[in-house]
């Protein structure tokens, strides 16, 4: 009999993946499912990253191994994409590092500054992959509520001192998944302060920094003086250049936290496909005007999703960054929710608990679908 190992058995079951699941049965059962759930872009790659590609891929010399750290003509490109967008300079040699996805740069971070038994501060609800990678490490994940009365944000001087001090590291994520909350720059001086006083490395997942409405710019961390000191933070080009299969984004930030990501990364992957890494070049060039095609057709779905469920009793102040709608459920209990919308109106959404039990009293929808599927979905809710 094949035995799992321990650290796998007490993993619990991947949210999206039970929300897949759940899916692809109504799917076989030949509903016309509407799916809200999982926070895949529904739009194409654009033609110009698809193009460069396909160029790249003809150049024999991009089908050879990569340098794990990334190609240095990408890595100079995010570099300079960062300086501009957020007005922080940074090393190409020492202060980014390519990953193959934000979700990997997740995954491997903890392996390199976790020891057996010490704590990671993870947001709660927030993104599953915080708390097995720390699981995966040997690690203690230890929650932060964000919490409706704080912004869903956590507050930090409610933290309980004995696991602050058994702590390695502070998962921060704005604009947030689950919550689409935002955070400003206070808060991110807040975080630096208490990483530093703590002794801790801050990892600021910052993945959903160009989809934003209303005329919001979402901040990086690393805009606070002294950030460098503790923090790295997180980039993704699947967002923000609808590219969620191509698997690539970068990490910036204090030198000696990317080189420990960086030597995770030598022993356990080969690097970013190099034809990927040219083709995201174009994507960070053209990011500008993308962000702003993008956010309209986000806007306009957001809206049409606020009316909807308006309409059903449900109000919610409009986000102003991610594809994400987190809703009070009627009734407060989000798996049932969940189920219930899925069975009887064939339409996909994420209970709240299954990213954190202070998600629970929560549904998530992801914008991933047009204006008219969204009203359609709201339809066949109402009429439940």
């Amino acid at each position: 009999m094949i035995k799992y190992a321990d650290r796998l058995n007490k993993l619990p079951p991947y949210a999206f993946a039970e929300v897949d699941k759940a899916k692809h049965q109504k799917i076989k059962e030949g509903v016309d499912v509407i799916d809200l759930g999982v926070g895949d872009p529904d739009l194409p790659t654009p033609d110009y990253v698809i193009d460069s590609l396909c160029k790249a891929v003809h150049d024999p010399e991009t089908h050879q191994y990569p340098s794990y750290s990334g190609s240095t003509v990408f890595r100079d490109a995010c570099v300079d994409w960062f300086g501009k967008r957020f007005g922080v300079e940074l090393d190409t040699d020492k202060e980014i590092i390519t990953l193959i996805g934000s979700k990997e740069g997740i995954a491997h971070i903890p392996e390199a500054f976790v020891n057996p038994g010490d704590y990671t501060l993870c947001p709660n609800p927030g993104y599953p992959v915080y708390g097995t990678a720390t699981m995966f490490a040997e690690g203690i994940p230890g929650d932060m509520p964000l919490l409706t009365e704080n912004g869903f944000k956590p507050d930090l001087s409610k933290i309980p001192k004995d696991i602050v001090k058994k702590s390695k590291m502070l998962f921060i994520n704005y604009p947030n998944n689950p919550t689409a909350a935002i955070a400003d720059r206070k808060f991110f001086k807040e975080a630096v302060d208490f990483g530093k006083d703590n002794g801790l490395i801050i990892v600021h997942d910052n993945a959903y920094s160009e989809v934003t409405y209303d005329g919001y710019k979402a901040p990086s961390i690393l805009e606070v003086p002294g950030s460098m000191d503790c923090c790295i933070e997180i980039h993704s080009l699947s967002k923000t250049s609808n590219m969620t299969g191509w698997r690539i984004g970068f990490a910036v930030g204090n030198a000696d936290i990317v080189a420990g990501l960086g030597r995770v990364k030598m022993n356990v992957d080969s690097g970013a496909f190099l034809a990927v890494q040219m083709a995201a070049i174009d994507a960070l060039r053209h990011s500008d005007t993308f962000k702003q095609k993008m956010s309209r057709v986000y806007q306009d779905r957001r809206d049409a999703l606020l009316v909807g469920l308006k309409s059903l009793g449900i109000t919610i102040e409009k986000p102003k960054a991610t594809f994400y709608v987190w809703a009070p459920v009627p009734g407060g209990k989000s798996v049932e929710y969940a189920r219930f919308l899925i069975d009887r109106a064939g339409v996909v959404c994420t209970p709240g608990i299954s990213l954190g039990k202070y998600g629970e009293g929560y549904v998530r929808f992801a914008l991933t679908q047009p204006v008219e599927r969204i009203n359609e979905a709201v339809e066949r809710m109402k009429k439940l």
